[in-house]
């Protein structure tokens, strides 16, 4: 079996955050919402399906348990959760959490307006927050 390696195009528009029991967390780079991404670390996957039914349900326990816990810091109104796959293929997840004072709310995030990539002070707040919000999480 070939080494996981997360797609080049979620390389190039995200951050890595950590490693999680199944999946590697990355931060989108766009600071107008909060948006992650959890490509299970499984090479060739790109349905939901084809991971065995123990990594299916640990992958929405730790979409769902990261997700819970960035809306709760957060305060967010709302917490999407999607794995579409139209442009990357390799198997991802995300989990965004929502503001009804968002600039897309309350629409998709994708394709509205441009992105605002996050400067490095920002960058290293928001992964800071992100993993104090994960290191206590129950995620096996």
């Amino acid at each position: 079996m070939a080494p996981f390696e997360p797609d080049e195009r979620l390389v190039a528009d995200s951050y890595p955050v950590t490693e999680l029991p199944l999946c590697q967390l990355r931060l989108m780079d766009d600071a107008r919402f909060p948006w992650l991404v959890l490509i299970p670390r499984h090479s060739g996957i790109r349905e939901i399906f084809e991971l065995s039914e123990a990594d299916q349900q640990q992958l929405w326990r730790e979409a769902a348990r990261v997700g819970q816990a960035l809306k709760r810091s957060l305060k967010g109104d709302k917490l999407n959760v999607a794995s579409l796959g139209n442009q990357v293929a390799q198997l991802h997840v995300h989990v965004i959490v929502r503001r009804r004072d968002d600039a897309a709310w309350p629409y998709p995030v994708w394709g509205h307006g441009t992105a605002v990539p996050y400067d490095l002070d920002s960058l290293a707040a928001m992964r800071d927050r992100l993993l104090a919000q994960i290191e206590g999480l129950d995620l096996e």
